[in-house]
Formats: C-alpha cells, sequence, structure tokens
C-alpha cells in the first residue's frame, strides 16, 4: 500500500488523500528479536490503520494496543494482538500489501472501529483533528495520558472548567468527563494529539459508580462504552508468525512527501 492510501473500512476502497492538513506523516517502527537473540526491525508502516471520526472531522490511528498488563511478550503474542486490534474491522483492500497473510471476515459483518479501550490492557492511539473539530462530551473509565503533539487545543470538563494545551502539555485524565476543541490558528488549522489509554477498576465518586458514555463518538467505536467487544466476539484474523518489513516510500528526514494531503 502507498503512503497515501488508506483503507475505506465500509467499501474496502483506497483513497489516496489523508483528510488532515499539513501534518507530519507518522511512521511506525516494531523491534523485536532474531532468533540469535539480536534486536531487529519487525516491521516498519505508514498508512494502513487510520480510521475517519465524526465524519471525517478527524482520523484516529491506533498506533499499538495490549491485551492485559504486564504485557506478555513472548511468542510476539502482544504484536499479534496489536494487529488484531487495529486491522481487524478495517479490513485492508484485496491490492493492499499490508502485512496480513490471510483474513477471515464473516458475511455481513458490519465495518467496526475497535473499542476506544482495551479490557485490562492499554491503547496507544493518535488522533489528527481537522480545522476546528470538536469532540462530544465524553467520559470513559479508563486513565488517559493525553498529550499535544501539534497545535492548541481547549480542554473542557463537564464542570464547566477548561485549560488550553499547546505542544508539549500534559493531561491526565483520570476517568473524568471533557471535550476537545481544536483552536490552532484561530480553528483555522490542524492538530495532533497521543493518547495512552490503561484499563482502570470501577470508580465511584460520592458513593456512586461511574459510567461511561461516548456520545456521539459511540458511532466510531465498537462494543460497550469504554471497552472492545469480548475476545471471542471479534473478527478472526489470521496473522503469519513473521511479519515481513513493509517498504515506507517517504523520505522520512526530508522535505518531499513529509505531510499529509488536504481534503479541506
Amino acid at each position: 500500500m502507498a503512503v497515501d492510501e488508506l483503507v475505506n473500512p465500509a467499501s474496502g476502497s483506497v483513497r489516496t488523500s489523508h483528510p488532515v492538513q499539513g501534518l507530519p506523516r507518522v511512521v511506525r517502527h516494531i523491534t523485536g528479536h532474531n532468533a540469535e537473540g539480536k534486536s531487529i526491525f519487525l516491521s516498519t508502516d505508514v498508512g494502513d490503520h487510520h480510521r475517519d471520526l465524526g465524519d471525517k472531522s478527524a482520523i484516529s490511528n491506533i498506533v499499538y494496543s495490549t491485551n492485559q498488563v504486564p504485557v506478555e511478550l513472548n511468542g510476539d503474542v502482544d504484536v499479534k494482538y496489536a494487529r488484531e486490534n487495529e486491522v481487524s474491522f478495517c479490513l485492508p483492500s484485496p491490492t493492499s500489501k499490508a502485512s496480513l497473510s490471510s483474513t477471515t471476515i464473516p458475511p455481513n459483518h458490519p465495518p467496526e472501529q475497535p473499542g476506544i479501550t482495551v479490557k485490562g490492557g492499554s491503547v496507544c492511539r493518535m488522533i489528527d483533528f481537522g480545522p476546528g473539530a470538536v469532540s462530544p462530551m465524553h467520559r470513559v473509565n479508563s486513565i488517559d495520558y493525553a498529550i499535544v503533539l501539534e497545535g492548541v487545543f481547549k480542554m473542557i470538563l463537564d464542570s464547566g472548567e477548561e485549560r488550553i494545551m499547546q505542544r508539549g502539555d500534559i493531561a491526565i485524565q483520570r476517568a473524568t468527563a471533557h471535550r476537545w476543541i481544536n483552536v490552532t490558528g484561530n480553528g483555522l488549522l490542524a492538530a495532533r494529539m497521543l493518547f495512552v489509554l490503561l484499563d482502570v477498576n470501577d470508580v465511584h465518586v460520592a458513593g456512586d459508580k461511574v459510567e461511561g458514555y461516548l456520545g456521539e463518538l459511540g458511532k466510531d467505536y465498537a462494543g460497550l462504552p469504554g471497552h472492545e467487544k469480548a475476545e471471542n466476539d471479534k473478527v478472526e484474523v489470521q496473522i503469519s508468525e513473521k511479519q515481513p518489513v513493509v517498504p515506507v516510500a517517504v523520505e522520512v528526514n526530508g522535505t518531499s512527501g513529509d505531510y499529509y494531503d488536504s481534503e479541506f
């Protein structure tokens, strides 16, 4: 898959531009070990694990996820799970060169986004916000490390309190209700945040259990609010034991092809 090609999960077709303007490309490198115990790169990829959010007002990129903490690295079981959770509901097109050896999906299975968090695990997700993008008020039963990578955001809590976050700022969301507003360039420019979400025990405030809710985000994420579907309900995705390195046709340190095109 070329670096500009993104799968449309509803149709399996490939579109050739990223709908968020002027943000640097993201190249992901996954490391591991060879038979001699030396550290190696298992894969390098870009562009094949993005999902539209909010009618293309934002783009979600699941960088990595695990289904347990501490994480089981033996046998590369974490790599296999991470690939399932990023692609099992966002399958590559038949002509894609994504590193899947074979895929099995039930007939008429609706396209879905993996859950916003993983029960007992972790999710590292990058979200590119289009100009002026606004998220609904929502609460996730997790502890979130939210880091501004590009741009300026306004974070608003359900109490009405708010903060301005700039590049490098970090918010620690402790199962609190909040919304995000991209105010970069007075709402005229795109912005990017990185979220690391860890599962938590049930949260109680003033004796009452705190419930998560996603609002309009619910249509973009599968399963119960705050968690992915149960493991036995997931689409089966068979992944080869050894993943080939996927060439990345982008000059990472250069100027050519380093930024996403725009549909805005």
